[in-house]
């Protein structure tokens, strides 16, 4: 590793030790072969001014206050970037390598703080806006964190995490400063005071700059923690060659930063690249519909949910901007996939990856698209399908991925390493299956796997199923425990208006699925909901359901 630019060490200290790392390939890729020393902030931002492109857009948004399209180019993020970090070294007095808690939903002075934060040398730790002060308190322990920037509508949950009394107290936490503020004290009002100038910390390239705590699917969130060089790698590789992201990009979607699905398709691929991006708060379909036609968006991220949602109405807006349409965050129902085709004329890439790799693995262009299958590995990587022993399975066996890249899985002092990485290999916990083109096909999470009456059935498939039928508007999946068959089928439903939840309606749906798959795969018991467990980033929380 290079000589760390971190006064406070914290961040390398807690990195697991060496042999216990996976295996990255970098050698011989010229896509990420850095310098020694960087910044990320730096290269997404200031290296634009320098190369003469500093008035073109780099962030739009629309006025709270007016609804009036807005937008600032790469100079003037520069310079904003350059104040804060004035405000976070002279005025918070916070060193290289200190973490920085962010909150805020997407707008341009969440992207700002996070741009400054790294321009300075910090770790950041960006959280979802919904997270209440019991699940800040064990982040800002794990990661020991002291001060925060937050927008000034979420200061309640975060003031009770440094409020002594209160049960969330965190004594880490010493200091915030809170943005979308018009005080004196608002970090709007410092930051204006400051120059316009600020000389970027000497990061090294593996200086740790994030600490991405996961979106907790499973109930227990992990720090993963991403290099400089991380940040860029996942711009070079999925948005370089999979999206091919350019200049003439304008990008909007759903995810927020604090994931990094969102961090890099709302904010990095589009700076890396010289583009621009649209930072909506909160969307709705209708609304993500109308900032495509409005900000001519070339681009969107969002989960398959959405993508589902607007089908029903894209033929109400002008979309002949949007080229690519990108879904991640969970499984693509095929149905959806060609729902939103057929609606729009759009072949949608999907894509898998996870916070540990910070972006995408496996996914492919629209023109090398198979239907069923999420893609190859993205340029970069390498991925197989091994048993539980590590040992490669042939073509077309179904087994758990195994992935290698630029990028790869660090946690911050959590056991869960050990499970993660093995033999080198990153295991992402998922359950594929390879072709002979090297394409390939998802089949569950390994824990969302159903064991019945010795019957390997992957929940998500049988989900897949029960999206094509007309009255099903989401469902989910899982195996729940029975005496006979060890655990049988068991489909969380959400029904379209206009149809029942009654017992004519699951025979329906029973007899839909033992006619469009293996009989045996169909769920033996459904219950019908009026909404899915999900996370804020749209995930299906399956384990939520198992708990039902």
């Amino acid at each position: 590793m290079q000589a760390s630019a971190h006064v406070d060490t914290f961040a390398r200290d807690n990195l697991p030790p060496p042999e216990q790392w996976p295996e990255l390939i970098l050698e011989g890729n010229p896509d990420v072969a850095y310098p020694a020393r960087l910044n990320c902030a730096v290269e997404l931002v200031d290296a634009h001014v320098q190369r003469g492109d500093g008035d073109r857009i780099a962030l739009q948004w629309r006025d709270l206050a007016t609804d009036e399209p807005r937008g600032m180019s790469y100079r003037e993020l520069a310079e904003l970037t350059n104040r804060i970090a004035h405000v976070l070294i002279d005025d918070m007095k916070l060193v290289p390598g200190n973490r920085l808690l962010l909150r805020g939903p997407n707008n341009p002075m969440m992207a700002a703080t996070w741009l400054a934060a790294v321009k300075a040398g910090l770790v950041v730790v960006a959280t979802m806006p919904l997270l209440r002060a019991a699940d800040l308190k064990p982040i800002i322990e794990k990661g020991q964190i002291q001060a925060a920037l937050c927008d000034s509508r979420l200061r309640d949950e975060l003031e009770h995490c440094m409020n002594p009394a209160h049960a969330s107290h965190s004594p880490e936490l010493k200091q915030a400063l809170y943005f979308m503020d018009d005080s004196p004290q608002g970090l709007e009002a410092l930051a204006a005071a400051k120059p316009a100038q600020f000389t970027a910390c000497d990061t090294a390239i593996d200086d740790v700059c994030v600490i991405a705590f996961t979106s907790g699917t499973t109930g227990k969130p992990k720090g993963c923690m991403q290099f400089h060089r991380d940040v860029l790698a996942m711009c070079d590789t999925f948005s370089r060659h999979i999206l091919r992201t350019n200049q003439d990009d304008v990008i909007c979607g759903t995810p927020p930063l604090a994931f990094t699905f969102g961090l890099g398709g709302m904010l990095c691929f589009p700076l890396r690249a010289g583009g621009s991006t649209v930072l909506i708060e909160r969307l709705t379909p209708a609304e993500l519909l109308k900032t495509v036609q409005d900000f001519k968006v070339t681009m969107t991220f969002t989960a398959p949910t959405f993508y589902r949602q607007m089908a029903e109405i894209a033929d109400q807006y002008d979309l002949s901007s949007l080229k690519t349409t990108v879904s991640a965050g969970e499984a693509l129902p095929d149905a959806t996939r060609q729902l939103w085709k057929d609606a729009t004329g759009i072949e949608m890439l999907d894509g898998i990856g996870g916070t540990e790799l910070i972006h995408v693995y496996i996914s492919c262009t629209p023109e090398d698209t198979r239907r069923g299958a999420i893609g190859k590995v993205v340029p970069g990587y390498v991925a197989q399908i091994v048993d539980d022993d590590m040992k490669p399975v042939p073509n077309g066996t179904v087994g758990r991925l195994a992935v290698k890249g630029p990028t790869g899985c660090r946690y911050l002092s959590d056991e869960r390493q050990r499970t993660f990485v093995q033999q080198g290999w990153n295991l992402p916990g998922d359950t594929f299956m390879m072709d002979d083109d090297g394409y390939f096909f998802y089949q569950a999470r390994n824990d969302d796997m159903i064991i019945s009456a010795g019957y390997n059935i992957a929940g998500p498939e049988v989900e897949d199923c029960l999206m094509t039928h007309e009255a099903v508007a989401e469902c989910g999946v899982v195996g729940v425990s029975d005496p006979a068959r060890g655990s049988i089928v068991k489909a969380f439903v959400v029904l379209k208006p206009g149809f029942e939840g009654n017992e004519a309606m699951t025979k329906a749906l029973q007899d839909y699925v033992k006619a469009n798959i293996a009989p045996y795969k169909y769920p033996r018991a459904i219950e019908f909901m009026d909404k899915l467990p999900r996370t804020e980033t749209g995930k299906l929380q399956r384990f939520v359901l198992r708990k039902q």
